[in-house]
């Protein structure tokens, strides 16, 4: 039941990676080849380094070709829709936060249910979430998402673990799913919103760059 309930949610976040990566093509003015490209690495790119990881064989889009057709064909339909999209960043930034929260479950889920622990199962919740989008930013020369400021890579953990926290003490696997999904989506917002980060580094005096 778990593992059915993930492949769904797993469809749907592969359709809104796979519009993320279009819409950077977009921004990039290629042509519907690149559509296709990078629809198809951010929709399966997360997902095809989890199973490599894991040992998961073949891999997921191998054994079930129709992911890499729905990649391909929703990425190849947006070439005609793009323009309409005003704004285009920001809907690829808000877009990017849902398939980002989507992923982070889906891909602990995935994991926790072929046997992964709890720690492993998580490290493949930010795996899922995250390659992705970095692979579709650095094909399509924009700096990857990880690089920028605001909380990427945190939102995708917090949603990873509080799924895999709620299904080691049992609750209902839609409930660890939803607040799962909520919390990514939640901080990924805020970082989005108000441009929430995490402290980072600040040189001390006298350092010297290498």
């Amino acid at each position: 039941m778990l593992q059915n309930f993930i492949i769904a949610l797993d469809w749907l976040g592969l359709a809104v990676f796979s519009i993320t990566g279009a819409l950077v093509a977009s921004r990039k003015r290629m042509d519907i080849v690149g559509f296709a490209l990078l629809g198809s690495v951010t929709g399966i790119g997360g997902g095809t380094i989890r199973d490599v990881l894991l040992g998961n064989q073949p891999i997921f889009w191998i054994k079930q070709p129709a992911y890499l057709i729905t990649c391909v064909s929703i990425a190849s339909a947006t070439f005609f829709f793009a323009h309409i999209l005003q704004h285009r960043y920001r809907y690829l930034l808000w877009l990017d936060a849902i398939g980002l929260a989507l992923f982070a479950v889906t891909g602990a889920g995935n994991a926790y249910a072929h046997g992964a622990g709890s720690t492993i199962s998580i490290a493949m919740g930010i795996a899922t979430a995250t390659f992705g989008g970095i692979i579709r930013d650095i094909l399509g020369g924009e700096s990857p998402v990880i690089l920028r400021q605001e909380i990427y890579i945190t939102a995708a953990l917090i949603g990873a673990t509080v799924f895999v926290a709620l299904m080691d003490i049992g609750a209902p696997q839609d409930v660890a799913v939803a607040l799962g999904f909520i919390a990514a989506l939640a901080l990924r917002s805020a970082g989005i919103r108000w441009g929430l980060t995490l402290p980072r580094y600040q040189p001390k005096s006298g350092d010297q760059p290498n």
